[in-house]
């Protein structure tokens, strides 16, 4: 998932406008062109990674509530190890005790605050065979290049606003209630203004396979400095526009095209900021989070820029990285864990 206020001013170097128009149509250029490398391709219609999308969701709004010791029966016949799961998470029940899941599920589909969700869920999200196809394609891709991972089963459920992703080792789980729409006005009782963007059905593709990335890959550091964090997220944001090379650089990073052309203009600015504020090797986790972390802004660099700038240089400076070593595979990327030398050897200077 995309993953989330603090006030400092950002000094910016006074360019002539023209000139700053055309340094960020370049660069927003050179960066596309870069995304959309061949490098990697492959052909997805062989050896096709097939995925089928579990649709718990649709089948627990659809619960026959007169039948329901009989229709929970059924849930547990055909989600077994997802049920107790969600049980567990959601309903914060215990899977041995059924009476208890049987009241809390009627009171759920029952309850009039959910009611029109739940229906908005069923219009929204009806046919997904879009979604199955994109996340098949990218975990073709996935298998092909890391053939030793076991890919999890996807499934898609609903909370009543609760909870957005459940994983464990076998599966990973979407709450599409939290995918209906930017505009959607629940959402806005519901969550803060910077995180709507991102709580679209367009997005949910998306974050199944980051979330897959992130379920495969965790960061080895023993000093955990922002460069260490910023690096690997920077490679996983790389192995994401590999796999998933039909979808806008901007939308991978979960940024509106303001925010990413913002990003774009003024990114020799924010790599100075860091260099100057000597933050690129602090080992202070609440600095880290403020590079990182999901926000409306980015709060070591300014009020106006999008939120996780730390990972989009660091995505910045491992496509600088693997442009310069073009004999490198992607297994090797992930393999090497020594941030400062992927930052020296990128060549990286916005």
């Amino acid at each position: 998932m995309r993953f989330t206020l603090f006030c400092v001013s950002f000094n910016l170097i006074n360019m002539n406008r023209i000139f700053v128009f055309g340094i960020s149509i370049i660069s927003i250029l050179l960066f596309n062109s870069c995304g959309k490398s061949k490098r990697f391709e492959i052909d997805t219609t062989k050896n096709t990674y097939k995925v089928k999308i579990h649709r718990f969701d649709k089948d627990i709004i659809q619960l026959d509530t007169t039948q329901l010791a009989t229709s929970v029966d059924s849930l547990y016949t055909h989600y077994k190890e997802f049920l107790p799961v969600f049980n567990d998470n959601i309903l914060g029940i215990t899977d041995s005790d059924t009476l208890a899941i049987q009241n809390q599920l009627l009171n759920f589909l029952s309850d009039s605050t959910f009611s029109p969700v739940n229906r908005k869920v069923l219009k929204t999200f009806e046919d997904i065979s879009d979604i199955e196809n994109t996340v098949s394609e990218s975990f073709t891709y996935i298998h092909h290049y890391f053939p030793e991972v076991t890919l999890p089963e996807v499934y898609f459920f609903v909370s009543g606003f609760n909870r957005s992703v459940i994983l464990n080792d076998k599966f990973i789980a979407f709450g599409t209630d939290m995918y209906l729409g930017s505009n959607y006005e629940p959402y806005k009782e519901l969550t803060y203004k910077y995180m709507l963007n991102n709580m679209r059905r367009e997005c949910i593709a998306t974050d199944i396979v980051s979330t897959t990335l992130f379920r495969m890959f965790i960061m080895n550091s023993s000093d955990n400095r922002l460069i260490d964090n910023m690096i690997f997220r920077g490679k996983v944001m790389y192995l994401l526009s590999v796999f998933m090379p039909n979808e806008k650089q901007e939308d991978l990073m979960g940024y509106t095209p303001e925010q990413w052309s913002w990003s774009t203009k003024f990114e020799k600015d924010i790599w100075m900021t860091i260099i100057d504020k000597k933050d690129l090797f602090s080992t202070d986790m609440l600095l880290i989070r403020k590079y990182m972390n999901e926000a409306p802004f980015t709060a070591p660099i300014s009020q106006e820029s999008p939120g996780r700038l730390g990972t989009w240089i660091g995505w910045r400076i491992v496509e600088s990285y693997m442009n310069k070593n073009t004999t490198l595979s992607l297994k090797e990327l992930m393999d090497e864990n020594n941030a400062q030398k992927i930052l020296e050897n990128s060549g990286y200077k916005p």
